[in-house]
């Protein structure tokens, strides 16, 4: 069992930078690869970022690729999203999920965090 809570959202203006934390419960962190998804309103969740379990390798969906960084701490049980040049349509709520594969593939990740807001004004 693995408990993500996801902090560092916020109001932002368009160009700002704004970094995302997810700390994991447990002992086991390490064991699972990570990502980053986000749920815009009257939209589906879209996969963001993925990283490994060793953080070696990452993983982008092209709409955010140059601008976020995904990375993790292991000795820290937890995994950052680092957006830079945030734009309007980065507007959403914010998820990190843990996943046994490292996949972009939304019903491969079997725990969830609650979310945190991102609003990215123009």
């Amino acid at each position: 069992q693995v408990q993500l809570v996801e902090s560092g959202g916020g109001l932002v203006q368009a160009g700002v930078s704004l970094r995302l934390s997810c700390a994991a419960s447990g002992r086991t962190f390490s064991s699972y690869a990570m990502g980053w998804f986000r749920q815009a309103p009257g939209k589906e969740r879209e996969f963001v970022a993925a990283i490994n379990r060793s953080g070696g390798r990452v993983y982008y969906a092209d709409s955010v690729k140059g601008r976020f960084t995904i990375s993790r701490d292991n000795a820290k049980n937890t995994v950052y999203l680092q957006m830079n040049s945030l734009k309007p349509e980065d507007t959403a709520v914010y998820y990190c999920a843990a996943s046994r594969t490292y996949t972009e593939r939304i019903g491969t990740y079997d725990y969830w965090g609650q979310g945190t807001q991102v609003t990215v004004s123009s």
